[in-house]
């Protein structure tokens, strides 16, 4: 296998989005992959090869049309991994990376990714749908509409409005980012603020965004009904206090590999994008502590203590 390409610089935005991959992929949330748990198809170190992969596409984002982007990137991604490792990142992601300006950083709104999608052409959506073929992603199902088996539409925007009822990362793209900032982005940063490791951080995160929000690619490859159930069972972990918490969420997590894997998969992707948006504006290193240029420790990270102890 090459060398693994070299990273922008710090705070940039490939490095943001290869270093939210790694964060992401290295947190141990419930039913996903993390350094001591894989996939048959899928482990550790490819999610954080294809988090690098992505870095250039990501970085030249404001540049180019977002279905280049997004196309670029998945195949950054498939030319490292042995399958689908991170097209819903990459679909969360790059609509924020294409955001121009804020070279230096700063936060991202809303309005500005809408407007970013406002721009969408054809030639995005014959893009996208080269990018989905490639990345060859698993239960998607067949939509009536926009099969992704047939020519790409000329609307990009309708076909992820058709695909948003079972797709959170369409629903994103139809509705708006606020709710990616309002939830993942805002728990996140509470919890840091709680005095939280990171790692602890980011799964709390996951758990609490799996309670408010069924995980769409658990619904599709099982049934709306045991997406319900896992959401069920995150509420629950989240509502434990400091002494319980951990233990049920690794419950949680062995329910969710045995008798078969339910991967909330989908979840996964709204944390990587939510780390994305605190990396890029700086939040994540403010609330830490920590130089532009390190990599963060999940285990060790926590808030400085306030110079009086409290």
């Amino acid at each position: 296998m090459d060398e693994a390409p070299s990273l922008p610089p710090p705070r940039s935005r490939g490095w943001c989005a290869a270093e939210a991959c790694r964060l992401e992929a290295t947190a141990e949330k419930p039913g996903n992959v993390h350094p001591g748990a894989s996939f048959p198809d899928l482990d550790h170190a490819d999610l954080v090869a294809a988090g690098r992969a992505i870095a250039g596409a990501m970085e030249a984002a404001p540049s180019r049309r977002l279905g280049t982007t997004i196309l670029r990137a998945v195949a950054a991604s498939r030319g490292v991994t042995r399958s689908n490792a991170n097209l819903g990142i990459v679909l969360a992601i790059a609509p924020l990376a294409a955001v121009p300006g804020n070279d230096a950083g700063g936060a991202v709104t809303a309005a500005e990714v809408a407007a970013v999608l406002d721009g969408l052409r054809p030639a995005d959506a014959a893009d996208v749908w080269r990018a989905i073929a490639l990345a060859a992603p698993g239960g998607l199902g067949r939509p009536e509409r926009f099969d992704l088996a047939g020519p790409p539409p000329d609307d990009l925007r309708a076909a992820m409005a058709a695909a948003a009822p079972h797709d959170r990362i369409a629903r994103l793209w139809t509705e708006g980012f606020q709710p990616l900032l309002d939830g993942p982005v805002a728990d996140l940063l509470a919890e840091i603020d709680a005095g939280r490791p990171l790692g602890d951080a980011i799964v709390r995160t996951f758990l609490r965004q799996l309670a408010r929000d069924p995980d769409t690619l658990v619904a599709r490859r099982h049934g709306r009904d045991v997406a319900e159930r896992v959401s069920d069972r995150a509420a629950e972990v989240i509502g434990r206090g400091e002494e319980g918490w951990r233990r049920a969420a690794a419950e949680l997590d062995r329910t969710l590999r045995v008798p078969r894997r339910v991967n909330p998969g989908t979840t996964a992707d709204l944390c990587a994008a939510a780390l994305y948006v605190v990396l890029r504006d700086g939040r994540l290193h403010d609330r830490l502590g920590t130089t532009a240029a390190t990599r963060f420790d999940l285990a060790a990270v926590r808030p400085p203590r306030a110079p009086n102890g409290d």
